[in-house]
């Protein structure tokens, strides 16, 4: 059978005089003028015979366009119009012929990018919260100015992760010893109730970062080195947040609150990332500091919960013969953890302190404090294996992280009053000192070997409930106070 197009050969081998015809079949006799097959169609009788030419070399490369030509509606079913494929000054190639490869390439049609749809514009998916940010933002620095979701997201990352131009210069250098501060640097008044705790964030690029949690029902994320400016508001809570604290990447905010509440927040995007109903409301939230997928929490029940995020929900649960817990510790491998309670009778202090093994919730010792005092708040030392408890009989004691966790009874750091406020304390990053805060309002510095007060910073007439030095600066201080008023001090 034999298609159009086709130029029919009579033996499969045949002669080198048949094949010079076929190259020189422009030059032979034939019954049309051109060499065409009578019985060819128009549209590829010339082109297909002409193929078999030998093309010499030229700089001008053919398009792949102009191939086009060579099969005709009688193919494909598709009419390739002059019109449609050429410009208007040039002539069709099929006219003119493939036998000259020297055709001009200018001729050939420029190959474009398709363009979508719309005007070639697409716009992406911006959240309703992005959206009234970026309106916020517009109202800040102008109508007239755009603002894009990149920008915002960008300016919030930038604002909140950036390297602070005070601290950066600080960040290489070995930390020496700590110092005393002398003077505050910043007043920060915006919590509407009573401040619980401040934190520095952990990670020291991102130092400059403060957390602090209210009883007004918020945390707040500040940045208290360079402006003294709230960079961003945690709102999650319908009750007041008891105790905040930042993950050990410094992107992450567990908060526990009377609410009864968990929430982990994402700092830069503000999206809550974990959320789950407690027993009791919460007193007190602590990362397991091997892993921050899992974190402990008590507060007004017998029991203390331990949950792991990446499954969401329960894992362990501690339950001892108490009304409530204060505070909670973790000791440095994170295989144990200290529990304060509520639990104090008549010359005895059974299950004042309280030491659970994480993996199996056992008690190890509920025999650590013998006097007849709680203890709203405990310390671990950033060296040594000790570890300080602050107690309503207004002085800190010292015990060992060892078992069977013996009290230091030579040490005691006496001078502050605690009187039923739930008073924090700390040590500075190189263990030398120990600061607490106290009912009167004062910030007092004792020296961790000695004993002896070092300093003592002046009250502003409200109780002082929480202390924490920074980790990069020596004298780099900030306290929290019972008005809703937090000081930067150095």
């Amino acid at each position: 059978m034999q298609c159009a197009g086709d130029v029919q050969l009579s033996e499969p081998s045949f002669s080198s005089s048949k094949m010079n015809s076929l190259v020189a079949y422009d030059d032979s006799d034939s019954d049309t003028e051109d060499g065409r097959h009578p019985n060819m169609p128009e549209a590829v009788k010339a082109p297909s015979i002409h193929l078999l030419q030998h093309q010499p070399e030229s700089d001008t490369t053919l398009h792949p366009t102009s191939l086009a030509p060579l099969v005709g509606s009688s193919l494909f079913g598709k009419d390739f119009s002059q019109t449609d494929r050429y410009p208007a000054h040039s002539s069709n190639p099929r006219n003119t012929g493939l036998r000259n490869s020297t055709m001009d390439a200018s001729v050939l049609p420029p190959q474009k990018r398709p363009e979508p749809s719309g005007g070639g514009v697409v716009k992406p998916y911006v959240p309703k919260r992005l959206r009234q940010e970026q309106s916020n933002m517009a109202a800040e620095i102008g109508s007239d100015t755009p603002v894009t979701p990149d920008d915002l997201i960008g300016r919030s990352a930038r604002s909140i992760y950036r390297v602070s131009d005070y601290l950066g210069p600080h960040l290489p250098l070995k930390y020496s010893s700590s110092g005393i501060p002398k003077k505050v640097i910043f007043h920060l008044t915006e919590h509407a109730g009573p401040v619980n705790g401040v934190q520095w964030c952990p990670v020291k690029q991102c130092s400059h970062l403060l957390l602090s949690a209210s009883m007004d029902g918020t945390c707040k994320v500040w940045d208290a080195v360079d402006s003294g400016k709230a960079l961003c508001t945690i709102s999650c809570h319908r009750a007041a947040v008891r105790d905040a604290q930042w993950s050990l990447c410094g992107r992450k905010i567990l908060t526990g609150g009377f609410d009864s509440f968990l929430h982990l927040t994402d700092v830069e995007t503000g999206k809550d990332l974990f959320t789950a109903k407690n027993d009791c409301k919460i007193s007190a939230v602590r990362f397991h500091p091997c892993d921050s997928n899992m974190f402990i929490c008590g507060g007004f029940s017998p029991a203390i919960t331990a949950y792991d995020i990446r499954l969401g929900k329960v894992i362990h649960v501690y339950r001892a013969a108490v009304q409530q817990h204060f505070d909670l510790l973790f000791l440095p491998d994170g295989k144990e953890f200290l529990s304060t309670t509520d639990c104090v009778s008549r010359d005895s202090a059974d299950r004042t302190i309280i030491a659970w093994d994480f993996a199996t919730t056992a008690k190890i010792s509920n025999q650590i404090f013998h006097e007849r005092y709680t203890c709203p708040s405990l310390a671990l030392h950033p060296k040594d294996s000790v570890f300080a408890a602050q107690t309503n009989g207004n002085y800190i004691v010292l015990f060992s992280t060892q078992r069977p966790y013996k009290m230091n009874k030579k040490r005691r750091f006496e001078g502050h009053k605690v009187e039923g406020f739930a008073v924090g304390c700390g040590f500075s990053p190189d263990g030398s000192i120990i600061v607490t805060g106290s009912s009167e309002g004062n910030v007092m510095f004792y020296n961790y070997h000695t004993s002896k007060i070092i300093k003592t910073l002046p009250s502003h007439g409200s109780a002082c409930v929480g202390v924490h030095y920074h980790s990069v600066m020596p004298s780099l201080l900030a306290t929290c106070y019972w008005d809703g008023s937090i000081q930067i001090w150095e």
